[in-house]
């Protein structure tokens, strides 16, 4: 079998085990310019030349490096369509509390866009508004643009259900206080908030009402699987996100009737650069619609880790609570009282670690995993016992794993 790992692929052979590999309904890839074209066609809601005038200064919220979004293509496309000159648009890199990124890695997502980048910078956010009593904080640039658009990846996100819409805006551009007010533990473990689930979801609602609040006007999202782009929607950032949602459903669920002493999941790059990115594959098996995997068993994970636990905030807040507990019960009941925003992952990942083991291999940085009640191994084969009964996810973070 080849698993993805970083941008190429590695072998994988399990010859003592039983083996299943979950194949998911797939979809027929487009290609993103023009599907992103005819979605500013047929928008969901007002065209953008209803939206914006001559005169406005423009701010975009773009994705950071931790997802795979085509936004110098979508930024091109906006271009298109904006009735205003190069000179009044601003481009706002959405890294909530991820590292800011490189030159390098803003020429390669923006393209001939750069020059009008800038990484956000949380601490500097100003408040424009509340949802709940809570400050919706937003970045400068934005809160001072008389529209507001966004690209963004609608994929399946462990709180939100699905990402983009108002989350690239809200969190993207956004202040600790809502990051904390959403991401904390009431709200995560709220029986709505859950991998694939838009409707009745308060993780969702709570976004999409920030967004209000901090006035996001438009949106152009795509979603795509292991195929490429799927499609792509324009429009009122709930409508985008909805139909989106569908378009992904179809192609990546795959029901499991039973379950494995070991799942194998496979995640890739952009993802597996830390551990804060990497155990979403984890915790989206397990504490998503169906877990596949036995009590006591155990996910595996490949994965290159060449940023160790992540350089960011929030990446480092995660590594912190994990390496500083003794197990995974003590973690859960210590982070119920409260956490900083950044550190739910560790929460549920904590959650996660009262259900399973997670083997982390292949990596660069085994030493990050082994310090945070996980365990490394140098392969996939020396992670599974034999004889193990074991399920393959060639692509976890592109698999909705469902009951019949």
């Amino acid at each position: 079998m080849e698993l993805p790992f970083g941008d190429g692929t590695i072998d994988v052979s399990l010859p003592d085990c039983d083996v299943t590999v979950l194949e998911r309904p797939g979809g027929e890839a487009v290609d993103a310019r023009e599907a992103a074209r005819a979605a500013m066609a047929d928008p969901r809601g007002p065209p953008l030349d209803a939206v914006v005038d001559a005169d406005d200064e423009v701010a975009v919220v773009v994705t950071d490096v931790t997802r795979a979004t085509p936004d110098d293509v979508l930024l091109d496309v906006f271009f298109e369509h904006l009735p205003v000159d190069r000179e009044q648009v601003s481009v706002v890199l959405g890294l909530g509390l991820h590292r800011p990124m490189t030159d390098d890695e803003i020429g390669s997502a923006l393209g001939d866009h750069v020059d009008l980048a800038e990484n956000h910078d949380p601490d500097a956010a100003v408040e424009v508004g509340d949802v709940d009593g809570t400050p919706v904080m937003l970045n400068r640039t934005v809160a001072d643009a008389d529209v507001v658009l966004s690209t963004g990846m609608v994929e399946p996100h462990q709180y939100a259900g699905f990402s983009g819409g108002a989350k690239t805006v809200v969190i993207g551009a956004g202040g600790e206080p809502i990051i904390r007010y959403t991401h904390g533990p009431e709200m995560v473990s709220e029986p709505g908030v859950r991998l694939g689930r838009t409707d009745g979801n308060p993780f969702r609602e709570t976004v999409d009402r920030a967004g209000d609040v901090a006035g996001l006007d438009f949106c152009l999202n795509v979603t795509e699987g292991p195929e490429g782009v799927l499609g792509a929607a324009a429009g009122d950032p709930r409508a985008v996100v909805a139909d989106l949602a569908e378009t992904a459903k179809e192609a990546l669920s795959s029901t499991v009737d039973r379950e494995y002493d070991a799942v194998v999941a496979g995640v890739g790059a952009p993802k597996d650069a830390n551990l804060y990115q990497t155990t979403r594959a984890a915790t989206y098996l397990v504490l998503g619609d169906r877990n596949p995997v036995k009590a006591g068993g155990r996910v595996v994970l490949p994965a290159r880790l060449q940023e160790g636990a992540g350089e960011g905030r929030g990446e480092q807040r995660f590594y912190e609570w994990l390496s500083n507990a003794d197990s995974a019960d003590a973690l859960y009941e210590a982070m119920r009282q409260g956490y900083e925003p950044g550190a739910q992952r560790a929460f549920v990942v904590a959650r996660a670690l009262r259900q399973c083991d997670l083997y982390v291999t292949n990596s660069e940085r085994p030493d990050v995993p082994e310090a945070c009640l996980m365990h490394a191994r140098d392969t996939v084969a020396e992670a599974v016992d034999p004889g193990s009964d074991v399920l393959v996810v060639p692509d976890a973070l592109d698999t909705l794993v469902v009951s019949d």
